[in-house]
């Protein structure tokens, strides 16, 4: 537990006002950060503290420390595997089965669905295109037939025009699906799933919230009737941290 009287390290609060700077700042990704002197005089803290705020804020995706003359920090666009790691590493010490994963699905997807239905853009529209293009071209493929499955659920959960969602979905893309616990996709499944995916969609593009939750639900818990019928013993496994970021 977290002891409330033990005050923030120097690095973490000169880190929390670089971020705080960056927000007033409107910085974009990929904007340089001012230079360490500017730094160290506008925070009024020594180099080492700084530099290891810095890395704090590599850590965590935040930005990336350029070398050489004319670098320094530069701003991210962080992606979800930070946030991956930890679930994953939080799970695993819990000792969580992969069922909770199954849970969080059945309770997060159908609500995303139905906030995307009336909050999607047209070029993400073309995009859960493009995955249902590519399943089809390869149905007898698994692992590519996977991957854009995954970008199916992404493309969703980041066109519900809420962030949080994006990042979660994100941060379970890669376990997701239970392959790396040993669920596997024959080709009748697959089918089966490119069938729900152009459902899903359909009611999507309608812009029907209702239908695009239900289609959703109705997607995720055949997927997990199917686990539970040919993989029961899966549902129990607790995903190793090692396995995902190894």
């Amino acid at each position: 537990m977290k002891n409330p009287h033990r005050p923030p390290k120097a690095a973490m609060l000169i880190a929390q006002r670089i971020v705080r700077d960056i927000v007033r700042g409107d910085l974009r990704p990929g904007d340089l950060l001012p230079p360490e002197r500017v730094m160290l005089e506008t925070y009024q803290t020594g180099r080492g503290t700084l530099r290891e705020a810095l890395r704090l804020l590599e850590f965590q995706g935040a930005i990336t420390l350029k070398p050489g003359p004319g670098g320094g920090p530069i701003l991210l666009d962080p992606d979800a595997s930070h946030l991956a790691g930890t679930v994953v590493l939080l799970m695993q010490l819990k000792q969580a089965p992969f069922r909770t994963i199954a849970e969080v699905r059945s309770a997060l997807e159908p609500m995303i669905s139905g906030l995307a239905a009336t909050r999607i853009d047209e070029a993400s529209l073309t995009g859960l295109d493009g995955t249902i293009v590519q399943m089809r071209a390869h149905l007898d493929d698994q692992h590519v037939f996977l991957e854009a499955n995954k970008r199916f659920h992404d493309i969703i959960a980041w066109s519900s025009g809420n962030p949080l969602f994006g990042y979660l979905a994100d941060s379970l893309l890669d376990i997701m699906d239970g392959t790396l616990v040993g669920v596997d996709y024959p080709g009748p499944r697959r089918k089966a799933i490119l069938t729900a995916h152009e459902q899903v969609l359909d009611a999507i593009k309608s812009g029907d919230p209702a239908e695009s939750e239900s289609r959703m639900r109705e997607h995720i818990g055949e997927y997990v009737r199917y686990a539970e019928r040919k993989f029961p013993e899966v549902l129990d496994q607790i995903v190793p941290w090692d396995r995902v970021f190894g």
